[in-house]
């Protein structure tokens, strides 16, 4: 994976922090996320990111669960195991309409969760860099990636105006991979040791 140069401003305040994502957009920097101890309300909307399409594969994962329902049912009562209830026909549809309906919520629901964790890289062992430990305590966390023609000192001098309290530069792969923290590097593990 390519490793990049990023520069990481550290506010202390939600309401510093939303000024400072207008300004670092209308400078022209390239953020590349914000970390947050907590869900803010508008911030994609400040970040300029554009709606999910989550629901739209939500909604073609229910449609594929009623095919799968409707094909399957029909097939077992009318091909498989045809069975006469009551003189009833063998494609009786409203009967089949829980069923369906329970096969829809269940393929978008999982259809959805297994989407999400995919585009979001969310799954066991797997890692990403973190760019400060503090942004799941009480820091906001803005990552700013640098090209080829961005000047490092300039954009650190430029978070400083805004209201960054912290600003360091960092090196760090922009992908996911697969390991596990507790083997390769403990980053919350106490290094003072007492003996006795």
């Amino acid at each position: 994976m390519a490793i990049k140069k990023f520069v990481v401003g550290c506010f202390d305040d939600e309401a510093v922090l939303f000024p400072a994502v207008k300004k670092v957009r209308s400078a022209g920097y390239k953020i590349h996320d914000i970390y947050t101890p907590m869900p803010i309300h508008g911030l994609d909307k400040a970040m300029g990111l554009r709606d999910t399409s989550l629901h739209t594969a939500g909604f073609i994962y229910g449609i594929i669960g009623t095919t799968t329902a409707l094909s399957g049912i029909g097939w077992i009562f009318d091909k498989d195991w045809p069975l006469n209830f009551g003189g009833k026909s063998h494609f009786d549809l409203p009967a089949w309409i829980p069923i369906v309906f329970e096969m829809t919520v269940l393929f978008s629901a999982v259809g959805m969760v297994l989407t999400f964790c995919y585009l979001c890289q969310l799954a066991p062992f797997v890692r990403r860099h973190h760019f400060n430990l503090r942004s799941t305590d009480d820091l906001f966390v803005m990552v700013i990636e640098c090209t080829e023609k961005t000047n490092e000192a300039s954009v650190e001098s430029f978070l400083k105006s805004i209201g960054a309290k912290d600003i360091n530069v960092q090196n760090a792969e922009t992908g996911w991979w697969l390991g596990r923290y507790d083997r390769d590097k403990k980053p919350f593990e106490n290094k003072a040791t007492v003996t006795v």
